[in-house]
């Protein structure tokens, strides 16, 4: 028994916006966590008093977080979009009772 049988007639749609955005993820994703960090750093060199520090790192932090969770949602989705475009498989077959008619 095969598990991924394909259909006979099925095609698969030519690729779109989701794999020009996986390949921009990674470069999003770096970008994302080292300017919050960078801007973190030169609040830190620079004369804060200790409560703006602090709000400058739980903003840095908030920033980094936010950014590590569109990228995942966003690169979830786009291969969700890639397995859609996908061809069509034959999933397991089996007779279902017929809901009409009462059983015997």
């Amino acid at each position: 028994m095969s598990w991924l049988k394909k259909l006979p007639n099925s095609r698969a749609e030519a690729s779109g916006l989701e794999w020009q955005l996986l390949r921009r993820m990674p470069r999003i994703l770096l970008l994302g966590t080292l300017l919050p960090a960078l801007v973190a750093l030169i609040a830190r060199v620079g004369a804060l008093d200790p409560a703006a520090l602090q709000m400058v790192n739980f903003f840095a932090i908030g920033v980094v977080i936010l950014v590590w969770t569109l990228v995942l949602t966003l690169s979830l989705a786009c291969f969700i979009i890639m397995v859609l475009k996908g061809p069509v498989y034959e999933a397991d077959s089996y007779p279902l009772p017929d809901a009409d008619r009462p059983s015997d």
